[in-house]
């Protein structure tokens, strides 16, 4: 992959202005001039000392509307009060922050690094600093903190807030370990205390700040030594507190936070932003010919101790290599594998057929103790480590999942981080399971395949609770969740696990283009898999995995949601209907040239049917193309020049 260039365009950066320059000219304003941020001191204080406060902005002229207004700032230290008497002493110039990246995995290639960026220095009356640095985002804002904590300190506390009025919109998930949860439409901050962790609510959180108007709120930029971090409304309601998962987080030197996100706009400019990588570090991996994503059968959903039975490894070996997968994912407790062989056996079995095994692995970090799923304790101590990595590569296994992981403090992200950094000389793709959210690591080790922090389809294993709701939540995930990195939900289940699934075949069929993930697992039997129609198995053995543009084409979350992707010339299009009353989706394929030919695949007669269209002709992009779909639908278009 090339690596990008970064160019900061100063306008005079280490010139420092007025913080009382007033008339704008302490803002930052995004490049488009549509977003701006006014960083001040709450105007209640005593001798120009107070709380730190910043109001974003968003629009121009009659439509401009408040999204945050005084949100507030600051830290606290075990050593330093960097929160409640603080003066802005000065504020840097404007510098242009401008680059190209490329992307393997994620909803699009080639993304747009753009933004202007002041830093403003705080001071409190014993005179220590805390720069706090702003970027303005065409679609967004965020912004870290810097301090020195010299020799030693520990951050005790965080003191960001984001105010979100009660009768504001908001879909957010009640924090959880493991991320999985649902994303319920709500107008209060109620709710959270019934979880394990009372008043907590996970990343990303999406609120509808105005009619039509968006902010996601999440983090990026996450490095060692930084403790990961979610919302805590605990002391009021309607404000969120940034509240970090370690109660000290012991700091020294010149420290950083990760990047606070705010990602802001339409629907269309959320959904489609790529903020999140834009402001993660660029890829440390030189080489990259060996990063390939890409489906995968899967096992675990259909046979939840499959692994243990060499026998039906490899039907779903032999399924991959039917249906043109790269890869299949031999799930927990293949290091107790017999009826016939053992991983030895399976991963020769899958090298004969040309398919690019991929293995789990327990964390070590959780479950440990009696009836803990194995393996487990080989990849805690670097040692280890090391040696299961140079077996693996020697052995051609393409990848790891790696599951049960533990909070996500400092502690816990580091070992994230080792994870990644010593597999990339074993060119070990990785796949992080039970585990944090995206965080921009994607980018920085583009190795980083996917990670499941959602509420997916394996719970139709576990138990009933996703079938209800399932539709629903589909319809909200492209809003939530995927926005921020790949999505390991497993999607496309045609008949049932253990527990049933009341949406339709056209739905499921949906939902490998609607949910970005570059390793996409598909869990179905192999038996199921064979008796689809054959344009439907077709287009499962072609489906690419990774995309280069990304257009969402209308929807509301929870309610429905068209999206297209594109790969090279190919755009495929999916829809999903998340009520349970019949709907017809529509969309204009103006993104695709005149000319090109269109194939509808959707719901049929009933849910357990698809109607499959001719190929058509289009003649006018701007023309609307309606999808009539059952309740709790979908369809699959996919438009060939």
């Amino acid at each position: 992959m090339k690596r990008p260039i970064l160019l900061l365009l100063a306008y005079a950066a280490l010139t420092l202005v007025s913080p009382s320059c007033g008339d704008g000219a302490t803002e930052t304003v995004s490049p488009n001039g549509n977003i701006r941020v006014s960083v001040d001191i709450a105007p209640e204080t005593n001798e120009g000392y107070g709380p730190a406060l910043f109001t974003v902005e968003y629009g121009t002229g009659e439509t401009a509307a408040k999204l945050f207004s005084d949100a507030r700032l600051g830290l606290r230290t075990e050593l330093h009060d960097l929160a409640d008497e603080l003066r802005l002493v000065s504020i840097s110039k404007p510098v242009r922050i401008d680059e190209e990246y490329t992307m393997i995995t994620g909803k699009r290639s080639l993304c747009t690094n753009r933004a202007d960026e002041r830093t403003y220095r705080f001071e409190n009356r014993e005179g220590q600093t805390l720069e706090v640095v702003f970027r303005a985002y065409d679609d967004g804002v965020a912004f870290r903190y810097r301090f020195d904590a010299g020799t030693g300190d520990s951050i005790t506390r965080e003191e960001t807030l984001y105010p979100i009025a009660d009768g504001t919109k908001r879909w957010m998930m009640r924090y959880a370990i493991d991320y999985e949860g649902f994303y319920p439409e709500a107008t209060d901050g109620s709710g959270a205390e019934r979880g394990r962790f009372p008043h907590l609510w996970g990343y990303p959180a999406l609120v509808e700040a105005a009619e039509g108007t968006f902010a996601l709120i999440t983090e990026s930029g996450m490095g060692r030594g930084q403790s990961a971090s979610r919302l805590d409304n605990s002391e009021e309601a309607s404000r969120y507190r940034v509240a970090l998962a370690d109660e000290r987080l012991a700091v020294a030197g010149m420290w950083q936070s990760p990047w606070r996100v705010m990602i802001m706009g339409s629907a269309a400019d959320v959904v489609e932003s790529t903020l999140v990588t834009d402001l993660a570090e660029p890829s440390k991996v030189a080489d990259t010919d060996w990063i390939q994503p890409g489906p995968a059968a899967w096992i675990y959903w259909a046979h939840n101790h499959g692994s243990r039975d060499f026998q039906i490894v490899k039907e779903y070996i032999d399924l991959a290599a039917e249906m043109g997968w790269k890869y299949d994912l031999i799930d927990w407790e293949w290091d107790v594998m017999e009826n016939g062989g053992n991983i030895t056996d399976a991963l020769a079995y899958a090298r004969d057929r040309g398919i690019k095994p991929l293995l789990w692995y327990n964390s070590g970090t959780s479950w440990i103790g009696p009836g803990a799923p194995g393996p487990l304790d080989r990849l805690n101590s670097r040692e280890n480590r090391l040696k299961e990595y140079a077996w693996l590569r020697e052995a051609g296994v393409a990848g790891i999942k790696i599951d049960f992981f533990a909070v996500d403090g400092a502690r816990m992200i580091d070992y994230y981080l080792d994870l990644l950094e010593d597999a990339v000389p074993h060119r070990l793709m990785i796949n992080f399971h039970g585990a944090t959210i995206p965080r921009g690591w994607q980018r920085t080790y583009p190795h980083l395949m996917t990670m499941e922090s959602v509420y997916g389809a394996e719970w139709y294993n576990n138990n009933r609770r996703l079938t209800e709701p399932a539709a629903s939540h589909n319809a909200t995930l492209p809003f939530t969740r995927n926005v921020i990195g790949s999505m390991d939900y497993t999607p496309g289940t045609f008949s049932d696990s253990q527990n049933p699934h009341i949406t339709s075949h056209g739905h499921e069929l949906a939902l490998p283009v609607l949910f970005e993930s570059a390793l996409q697992h598909m869990p179905d039997r192999p038996s199921v898999y064979r008796e689809l129609p054959g344009p439907v198995r077709e287009l499962l053995g072609s489906l690419p995995t990774a995309w280069d543009d990304t257009r969402l084409l209308g929807g509301y979350p929870g309610r429905d949601v068209v999206l297209a992707r594109r790969k090279g010339d190919v755009w495929y299009v999916a829809g999903v209907n998340g009520t349970d009353h019949a709907s017809t989706l529509a969309f204009k394929p103006d993104f695709a040239p005149a000319g090109g030919k269109i194939t509808v695949i959707g719901d049929g007669e009933n849910d357990r049917t698809f109607s499959i269209g001719e190929p058509a002709v289009i003649t006018d992009p701007a023309a609307e193309i309606r999808v009539p779909c059952l309740p709790r639908g979908g369809f699959v278009a996919v438009i060939r020049p």
